[in-house]
């Protein structure tokens, strides 16, 4: 049976023949302005049993393209987990070797919790399973009112980030504990230390919405609390004690990465301008440090410190992954400013506001209330007031009067090393789409790691005591069907 279409659409046709008894499907691809004709077998089955067509039209595009939907390292940067749309797999990064593989499913997100059998995974958006691989059994099913966006983990708590709610199980026996409730965040900014201790999630500071005087309809469908935030303040949560710790000031532009190290002692941000990345101590909120990845805006795909945290990898939309030492930070007496701690005690114009507000719930642990909405409203403008205070203070009066090597310490400081990422062998990508990237840095010697949308995976040598250009010594294909494939030698000199 061959369906007419108009010239220069692609359409399908469908024939059967039998043999014995099983029936062979055969399926021919027509572009009728090419005359190109692909035939595949894409199914065989008892002669009695139906074939949907339109299932076995997926199944070919699938089998002809395997396409990447997610990439993550695990904790300590020894494991990478892949999702694709057509299972998901983990390897072994050093050295460099697929560990476990499952066709089963198209694998929107997987995490991993350290080297363990456990993992985490979305095949349909509201849908989390739990599976252990080395049983190939499922632990538990969790369904979520919409659609999953993040999931993050350690050895105490499982955190599932929603557009507008993140909810925290305890891990050992998959108890809900607490949701909390945040402003839209379609884009999952979220932060998660892997310490057992430091257990804290970051996340933007939610901004409540402000009332108004028109009434909406009966019939409209009820508003969220909060709205997307304008700044880039970070809330820092005790997933332990479940309750907000402090808010730190970051950037005055909203959010696009943030990040914590493995401690949970050091907190990483960066604006949606992307020009500067900032790092803050934990939980006070003391800024440590300020880099400059560049002069001109970009997006910013990935921060990831090294498990000693002393370096911070960053990767943009740019072609360069920046490397920035963590050690010898500048002075922290009057020259160094702290994100606002909120403390009750303190008064209304003072830089500091009451947490305890936001700790309030409704009684049954569904939720991160803000009950005073002129407080909270009110931080961006207390930021804004500190800002100018102390620029004033700094600018017109001692300014003028500190010398060049003083006054060096307030410009952003530049990358210690650098690698430029090398131009795509696998062409899965379009090239009209830029190519995302996600980068860390090795736990067995001083290289960078580094997997790109299109599938590739690379590693690079950094001269640790002079920086520069890393120097790229392997490279592989995540998305080979058989074996992993090296594309360059083991070890470039």
């Amino acid at each position: 049976m061959l369906v007419a279409r108009p010239e220069g659409e692609t359409d399908f046709a469908f024939s059967t023949y039998r043999s014995g008894v099983h029936q062979f499907i055969l399926l021919a691809k027509i572009a009728t302005s090419a005359s190109l004709r692909i035939y595949s077998r894409i199914a065989i089955c008892d002669s009695d049993e139906v074939i949907n067509l339109s299932q076995s039209c997926d199944s070919i595009e699938r089998i002809n393209q395997m396409s990447l939907n997610f990439v993550t390292f695990n904790q300590d940067y020894s494991c990478l987990a892949v999702g694709t749309s057509r299972g998901f797999r983990i390897y072994h990064t050093d050295p460099f070797a697929k560990i476990f593989s499952s066709d089963d499913g198209n694998v929107a997100l997987v995490e991993m919790l350290f080297s363990t059998s456990l993992v985490a995974l979305i095949l349909s958006p509201r849908h989390l399973v739990i599976q252990n691989t080395k049983r190939s059994s499922i632990i538990c099913e969790l369904t979520f009112p919409s659609a999953v966006h993040a999931v993050k983990l350690n050895r105490k708590r499982l955190a599932v980030i929603l557009e507008e709610e993140i909810y925290l199980y305890d891990i050992s026996n998959m108890t809900h504990l607490y949701t909390i409730s945040t402003s839209p965040n379609p884009n999952a900014i979220c932060a998660f230390a892997s310490s057992s201790e430091n257990c804290y999630i970051a996340y933007p500071l939610p901004k409540p919405r402000e009332e108004t005087a028109h009434r909406k309809p009966p019939h409209a469908p009820p508003l969220s609390n909060y709205v997307a935030p304008t700044t880039g303040d970070v809330l820092i949560f005790d997933a332990l004690k479940l309750e907000a710790l402090n808010v730190v000031g970051a950037h005055r532009s909203p959010l696009s990465c943030i990040a914590l190290n493995n401690e949970g002692t050091l907190l990483a941000t960066a604006s949606v301008t992307g020009t500067i990345i900032r790092v803050f101590s934990l939980p006070k909120g003391t800024k440590l440090f300020q880099f400059r990845r560049g002069t001109y805006p970009s997006s910013i795909y990935s921060l990831s410190f090294n498990l000693s945290s002393t370096l911070l990898c960053v990767s943009s939309a740019t072609d360069t992954v920046h490397i920035f030492r963590l050690i010898n930070p500048p002075s922290q007496n009057s020259n160094s400013l702290k994100s606002p701690k909120y403390d009750g005690n303190q008064g209304p114009n003072s830089y500091c506001t009451n947490l305890d507000m936001l700790n309030q719930s409704s009684g049954n642990g569904t939720g991160l209330l803000v009950d005073n909405q002129r407080l909270t409203s009110s931080l961006a403008t207390m930021f804004r007031r500190s800002s100018l205070l102390v620029g004033k203070s700094v600018a017109g009066m001692v300014g003028e009067y500190l010398p060049q090597t003083v006054t060096g310490i307030w410009e952003p400081m530049r990358d210690f090393a650098f690698i430029k990422i090398p131009k795509s062998d696998f062409g899965t990508k379009s090239g009209v789409e830029p190519l995302r990237s996600v980068v860390s840095m090795s736990s067995n010697s001083p290289q960078v790691m580094l997997v790109t949308s299109d599938g590739g995976f690379y590693v690079f040598n950094i001269d640790m005591e002079n920086g520069g250009e890393g120097v790229l010594i392997k490279q592989y294909s995540v998305l080979e069907e058989d074996m992993i494939r090296n594309f360059s030698s083991n070890s470039i000199s």
